[in-house]
């Protein structure tokens, strides 16, 4: 079973019995309830919405119709799929804690003219509790932990901290000798407190790992300089 059969299904066929996939409506519905294709309320200017393709946004950009195989493309990520980091850390973060999406904020306090920064007010945590049942987020928990013991996220797989993890490709230009490298998860993994998303970009298509790496020498530098966090 791959991401692209949940998403369009299997055609009868080559020995292989007929298996409705999600389609497009519902993969869409549930990366918008995960806050894809939406800001993320974080306190920065400039913020992008991304892409989550579907028929309408394919007659709009190529005057087509929408067939199977863009609904294989867009379960994986590929086509027209586009994300923001932030977006990705994001929606992580709701799965790492079972299903509260957060508001990502880099203030923490504001301040009116006469006040110090011993006052200040507190901004209060944003949140929204997702309606998808709590055991969909334990399996996929558990797939993204088994991508670091047993996929391609093993290089994440260190004694410091348990990591789960979901590595990524995203191809650039139509030659595809250069890729986005992608890695974004959770740790630690029996007691999440940080989700991540890491995007080493235009590197060449023979070296998929730059984005794991980069973050396997974070977790390192931490477990000598900063321990406390990985806890």
């Amino acid at each position: 079973m791959y991401f692209y059969e949940i998403g369009g299904g299997l055609p009868q066929g080559g020995g292989n019995e007929e298996r409705v996939g999600l389609g497009i409506g519902k993969i869409k519905s549930y990366m918008n309830l995960l806050g894809f294709e939406k800001r993320t309320g974080v306190d920065l200017f400039g913020e992008e919405i991304g892409v989550i393709p579907d028929p309408a946004w394919k007659e709009k950009i190529f005057h087509d119709v929408w067939r199977l195989g863009d609904t294989y493309n867009t379960s994986i990520g590929q086509y027209g799929f586009q994300v923001t980091p932030l977006q990705a850390a994001r929606a992580v973060a709701a799965i790492a804690n079972g299903g509260t999406l957060p508001v990502p904020r880099i203030v923490t306090r504001i301040f009116s003219d006469d006040e110090t920064n011993i006052g200040g007010k507190v901004l209060p945590p944003k949140r929204t509790q997702l309606p998808i049942d709590s055991l969909h987020y334990a399996v996929v928990r558990e797939g993204m932990r088994l991508g670091v013991l047993e996929g391609t996220a093993q290089g994440l797989n260190i004694p410091v901290v348990e990591v789960a993890a979901k590595t990524g490709t995203a191809q650039v230009g139509t030659v595809k000798k250069i890729v986005h490298s992608w890695v974004t998860g959770f740790f630690p993994y029996e007691h999440p407190r940080y989700s991540f998303a890491i995007v080493m970009e235009r590197g060449p298509s023979d070296n998929l790992i730059g984005a794991l790496y980069v973050l396997r020498g974070l977790l390192e530098w931490m477990a000598v300089e900063t321990p406390e966090y990985l806890k």
